[in-house]
């Protein structure tokens, strides 16, 4: 059931950015915005759905946010890809923005995705209620920026070119930020637009998030690179505290369950309505990519 649900999730996504970026034309930074935002797992599209759906909201309403989401995500991905960054030259087995343009183009298709996130939450078809746009417009700025994400990947690159190795803390506080806060906005996204209690949700998401990190971590050192689309063994090369270095591989496999578990649970009071909800969690740690 989680498979096609997420597959169909994919399929609507990519149609309905391909329906609103129309009218934008053909310039280099529009056909890079196109290439950055195809692709990918749409996981944070499918919790966005799926969340919708648990609390009777329609796809046509519920897929302004989950597109919003992806562009958020492909934003971040075009800019954490450039040299002064991560130095990436292959995303999602394809050459990265830079690398098939020029970095002032991934600059800009970057900036101009972060726009258009906004743009699409702002927009009246994701909500009829002004209330309800407004407060994902909000919950998606403190998501994304230097209370979310945004200081996650500030603390990520400072750690590189500290004088000592993170702790377990202040990685979980980083990857909060990088990989989680978005994450936790997906998962609460459909409680959002039904102006329903996010609590479940919320604990669903924070748990989701770092085991997701956690998995990645796991990847980054047994993954193969040509499933993964991207490099391997940058975490280990560059000589990045990562849950792996300081868990050992055994024992992030066993927390990253032990937070699926928590995930899982967390979703009781939905019954079996969130079954699909769990097998995303599930998903998360036994991915190949």
């Amino acid at each position: 059931m989680f498979q096609e649900r997420l597959a169909g999730v994919a399929a609507r996504v990519a149609m309905h950015l391909r329906e609103v970026m129309v009218p934008f034309g053909s310039e280099p930074v529009i056909e890079g915005m196109r290439y950055a935002s195809a692709g990918g797992k749409r996981l944070r599209a499918f919790l966005v759905m799926e969340g919708a759906r648990l609390h009777g909201v329609s796809d046509d309403q519920a897929i302004w946010a989950a597109s919003a989401v992806e562009c958020l995500h492909a934003y971040s991905l075009v800019h954490d890809d450039l040299p002064c960054m991560d130095d990436d030259d292959l995303r999602r087995g394809q050459p990265t923005v830079h690398k098939k343009w020029d970095e002032a183009t991934a600059v800009l298709v970057g900036d101009a995705l972060q726009s258009l996130c906004f743009e699409l939450l702002a927009r009246e078809e994701c909500s009829p209620d002004p209330q309800v746009r407004a407060d994902l417009v909000l919950s998606m700025a403190r998501a994304a920026g230097a209370q979310g994400m945004v200081l996650g990947q500030a603390l990520d690159i400072a750690a590189e070119n500290a004088a000592r190795p993170l702790t377990l803390d202040e990685i979980t506080r980083l990857q909060a930020g990088k990989t989680g806060a978005l994450i936790t906005w997906s998962a609460t996204c459909g409680a959002r637009l039904a102006g329903a209690d996010m609590t479940a949700l919320r604990a669903y998401g924070d748990a989701l998030g770092l085991a997701f990190q956690i998995a990645d971590d796991v990847l980054d050192v047994e993954g193969d690179a040509e499933a993964l689309g991207k490099a391997v063994g940058k975490d280990e090369e560059a000589g990045k505290a990562t849950f792996v270095s300081l868990l050992g591989l055994g024992a992030a496999k066993t927390r990253a369950q032990e937070l699926v578990d928590t995930a899982c649970g967390a979703l009781s009071g939905y019954g079996a309505e969130a079954e699909c909800l769990r097998e995303a969690a599930r998903f998360v740690i036994a991915r190949k990519m």
